[in-house]
């Protein structure tokens, strides 16, 4: 038999000509893991930062009327041409006397309020400024931004107790007409 050889024949190399090295290649990713770790925490932190506030609401639940003293009560009515009105305690008593007044702008509101508040202290009764009852009532053509004006002056205001409720039939008539 036959001896192999299993080497190669020398080739003849060309003079000043040198044969490339070949490094094994070697990729270093720290770099890259750094970047993907600060684009997660960015993320992290900006989606903690960027979270909607929201103002409480509780709603009553359907059911009868809740008695409510008249000089606690103090009515807010909102039309669809963006006109609003007040008054205080019984709506058959304030029209009968011409006490259903126009409030231009949430600025005239806050005064309103804040006089109501002021009448309340001088005046306490069992509960005092923290018995004023806000009943806010929009029309159904009334705008969002209205009821949420109204809302954002309760809290400026710091009113403990206010409602949003639907407003009575002569409520509407007399908006239509006025």
């Amino acid at each position: 038999m036959a001896n192999i050889d299993n080497e190669m024949p020398v080739q003849r190399h060309r003079a000043g000509v040198r044969r490339p090295v070949k490094h094994q290649l070697r990729i270093d990713m720290t770099p890259m893991v750094d970047l993907g770790f600060l684009l997660i925490s960015f993320f992290v932190i900006t989606t903690e930062l960027s979270k909607p506030t929201v103002m409480p609401l509780a709603m009553p639940k359907d059911g009868g009327e809740a008695d409510l003293g008249e000089s606690y009560a103090f009515t807010v009515l909102l039309d669809s041409r963006e006109n609003a009105w007040f008054y205080h305690g019984n709506w058959a008593a304030a029209v009968a006397n011409k006490a259903v007044f126009p409030v231009n702008g949430t600025k005239e509101l806050r005064q309103k309020i804040q006089e109501r508040q002021q009448w309340l202290d001088i005046h306490p009764g069992k509960e005092g400024r923290d018995g004023l009852m806000v009943l806010v009532k929009s029309s159904p053509e009334a705008s969002y931004k209205q009821v949420v004006d109204v809302l954002d002056e309760m809290a400026i205001n710091q009113v403990k107790k206010y409602a949003v409720i639907k407003p009575t039939l002569s409520e509407l008539e007399w908006m239509k007409a006025f």
